[in-house]
């Protein structure tokens, strides 16, 4: 199945959601969808014959920055026994470093391979995964102080003494 008919198919199942298709020059087509509507597509891709997207390759985080005032996460689902794959995106405000993390639904339920993926999306970017079973840090210590993708992190001096960030002359 191709991009355009995987899209189709969603717009007839989902006609309330405004899907915003886009594709960058080179780059594979993908959707961008309201966040509060990820699971349920989702498990429509997962489940439904014909497109039984049965793989979560990847999640991929994005801080758009303080310009944007938003983030994104990027997943790219494939289906083995039909050999198609499908990308979408959800975009979210992002927040301010006095204010809670941003907040996303957690796949972990419908694909196990979420759980490190989401993990390292909260650990280097602060994003929550709502229902994530275990949602910690995957790469950095459990004390680290903020996220390092972030485009408004700021690099701690010391950790545990340690000095971690050098003066340039």
């Amino acid at each position: 199945m191709t991009f355009k008919e995987i899209l189709s198919t969603l717009k007839q199942t989902f006609s309330d959601i405004s899907f915003e298709e886009q594709q960058a020059e080179g780059l594979m087509p993908f959707v961008v969808l309201p966040k509060e509507h990820l699971v349920a597509v989702c498990s429509y891709l997962q489940q439904t014959e014909g497109l039984y997207f049965d793989m979560l390759s990847c999640i991929t985080a994005m801080d758009l920055g303080a310009e944007a005032e938003q983030m994104e996460v990027i997943y790219t689902l494939y289906s083995i026994p039909y050999n198609h794959s499908f990308c979408l995106k959800i975009r979210f405000d992002r927040n301010t470093s006095s204010e809670i993390l941003p907040s996303v639904p957690s796949l972990t339920s419908l694909w196990k391979t979420a759980d490190w993926h989401e993990r390292e999306a909260f650990d280097l970017f602060g994003i929550q995964f709502e229902g994530h079973p275990d949602l910690r840090r995957i790469l950095l210590p459990e004390d680290w102080e903020g996220y390092p993708l972030r485009k408004d992190y700021k690099e701690q001096e010391k950790y545990h003494g340690i000095t971690v960030q050098y003066e340039q002359d």
